[in-house]
């Protein structure tokens, strides 16, 4: 990979490389500012990188349809239409109307709870609710990678614990997952975990907590 990245005069990225297989979660881990979200939307296709290669599969991904065929994101702000229902903002994100039918009746929508809110508007769901929401309109097209960027913050403890639950059901369905996080619990779903520091990678043990943790990314 070695990507790298700036705004302006400010070289966030110098040099970032990491790599997932299928049916793995990676954590990214680092204090605020790092590069964390940076490297996050230049996987998904929303930032290009000043230098660098991205490969999905072995091959290079160039344009934006390669990322969209591969990578499903969602970002840490809700990106969601408040004044639609449930099934009008995902019916934005899904082509095929039967495929999002069978999806909310015995598929991944349906696991995530979305069967049960699908005419309720947006705008009265709890933060909970829409990040599900959120990673249902990700999850359009059945891309293989999922990439979120602090999936469980500002959720309540029951919220963090649903989208975890969600989460390691995709991985078990041989789903690749790229992770940024504050939150030491989200890193017990991590099979690998990159420290972003003074904008380069290094994988850490994914087992670090606390004091040992904080070592790591500072």
């Amino acid at each position: 990979m070695n990507i790298t990245s700036a705004y302006g005069k400010k070289q966030v990225l110098c040099g970032v490389n990491l790599s997932a297989s299928a049916g793995q979660c990676v954590g990214i881990v680092g204090t605020n500012g790092c590069g964390k979200s940076t490297l996050l939307n230049i996987l998904a296709g929303l930032r290009k990188a000043d230098g660098g290669e991205i490969y999905f599969d072995g091959s290079r991904a160039q344009g934006r349809k390669i990322f969209c065929n591969y990578v499903g994101y969602v970002p840490q702000e809700n990106n969601l239409i408040p004044e639609l229902s449930v099934m009008d903002n995902l019916r934005l994100w899904y082509r095929d109307a039967s495929a999002l039918r069978q999806s909310v009746e015995q598929g991944f929508l349906k696991a995530l709870g979305i069967d049960s809110i699908c005419r309720m508007r947006v705008g009265k769901l709890s933060g909970g609710m829409k990040k599900r929401v959120s990673i249902g309109c990700a999850l359009a097209g059945n891309p293989p990678i999922l990439i979120l960027d602090e999936p469980d913050a500002a959720l309540d403890l029951p919220g963090k614990a649903d989208i975890r639950r969600y989460l390691d059901m995709y991985k078990q369905m041989g789903g690749t997952i790229l992770l940024a996080t504050h939150d030491e619990a989200d890193l017990a779903l991590c099979d690998k975990v990159f420290a972003l520091n003074r904008g380069m990678s290094s994988e850490i043990d994914s087992g670090l907590r606390g004091d040992a943790l904080l070592g790591a990314i500072i």
